[in-house]
């Protein structure tokens, strides 16, 4: 039996009537740019994420990207981030001229190291961007308790977390903006890109607004720059309807990391947790193999059909592009360590009980 990193063409044959109607009901109205039905999804996430609003973008990328603008973040900004992320996340700010600073991560969490923050602030800080990375979100609280202090912005990066919570709290609801991804890969998926930004600032939301359609307040009236970032319709209507599955399906993944958690223990391996005051969603179920061994498991996995993915294997401070920033091998000491340990598992919804048993059985194996 083969078992795939993630299979979506059982939840697709499940929603595929509701998907047509609502492709059809989209090609007889002709509103595929913004209209209804990107309104009626950034009024189902809203309710969902519990904020003020939503605002449809056009991919995770193009959220974290509007966000910082919608700060007014100015060349040389510094913006503190963790190298233990994708690109996107550093990459917006950098392609913004401005400064990414990285913090080293928290080993049991892999999300930024909270208390290591402050030493790097400077005059020159306009933001903290945390990553809520596989699924579980940093620690918000003493995060933004800081960055209120030093009159920081916060913008959250939950393009992996959407309906995971920290101290009762939902990812997006916690700091200035929260960015979400609906790539096809994420708990709650598009048919392509999209993306969301959520607040509860009107102001913010204003700006956000406007920036996705190139600055745009009124027609042909552009007080500031943005860009091309708005939803597609047909994405948004599609993510309607999976919204209302996504409790269930956030249940399946938790079901499962269950499973995983009791049948891998003993392993020499790191299974991930939910630390205390957290709700994890599991967009990954990443585990920690010894460096040493991390490959030869790959191969093992890989020769008996078993899907799996290393996120990520070159931290942002090691990638070239990132070279002028100064950084070396050891400038993040956990930061690499994950990345030359970590080893994502299937964890998807629809994943039935055989084929997890046979994800675990294979590790077993490998491990006697």
């Amino acid at each position: 039996m083969t078992v795939p990193l993630i299979d979506l063409s059982q939840q697709h044959q499940l929603l595929l009537p509701e998907m047509l109607q609502a492709f059809e009901q989209l090609v007889k109205s002709g509103r595929f740019i913004l209209g209804p039905a990107v309104e009626h999804f950034e009024q189902s996430l809203a309710a969902y994420c519990k904020v003020r609003q939503t605002v449809g973008m056009s991919s995770g990328t193009d959220a974290i990207l509007a966000a910082l603008m919608a700060i007014d973040l100015k060349p040389s900004d510094e913006v503190i981030t963790t190298p233990f992320t994708f690109f996107a996340t550093a990459g917006c700010i950098a392609r913004l001229g401005a400064v990414p600073v990285f913090v080293d991560i928290d080993p049991a969490s892999f999300n930024i190291a909270v208390d290591q923050i402050e030493a790097v602030i400077t005059p020159k800080t306009k933001a903290i961007i945390p990553v809520h990375l596989y699924g579980q979100m940093a620690d918000m609280k003493p995060l933004n308790t800081l960055a209120r202090k030093r009159g920081l912005k916060v913008i959250e990066d939950a393009c992996q977390s959407i309906g995971a919570e920290d101290q009762g709290v939902e990812a997006g609801a916690s700091g200035d903006i929260g960015c979400f991804s609906f790539y096809p890969t994420k708990n709650l998926a598009g048919m392509g890109d999209a993306g969301a930004c959520s607040s509860n600032s009107p102001a913010l939301l204003d700006r956000l607004r406007a920036i996705r359609q190139h600055g745009m307040t009124q027609r042909y009236h552009h007080p500031i720059m943005g860009g091309n970032f708005r939803l597609d319709a047909i994405q948004a209507a599609i993510l309607d309807i999976k919204l209302r599955h996504l409790n269930s399906w956030t249940d399946a993944r938790r079901a499962n990391a269950a499973r995983y958690q009791q049948e891998l223990a003993g392993l020499p391996i790191t299974l991930p947790s939910e630390l205390p005051g957290k709700k994890h969603v599991y967009n990954q179920f990443t585990i920690r193999v010894p460096a040493s061994r991390r490959e030869e498991l790959r191969h093992h996995l890989a020769a008996r059909g078993i899907g799996h993915e290393v996120y990520y294997p070159t931290p942002l401070h090691l990638q070239p592009c990132f070279e002028y920033l100064g950084h070396k091998a050891g400038s993040f000491p956990q930061s690499e360590l994950a990345a030359s340990e970590a080893l994502s598992l299937p964890i998807f919804p629809e994943m039935t009980e055989a084929q997890q048993s046979q994800v675990i059985q294979v590790i077993r194996d490998f491990f006697a």
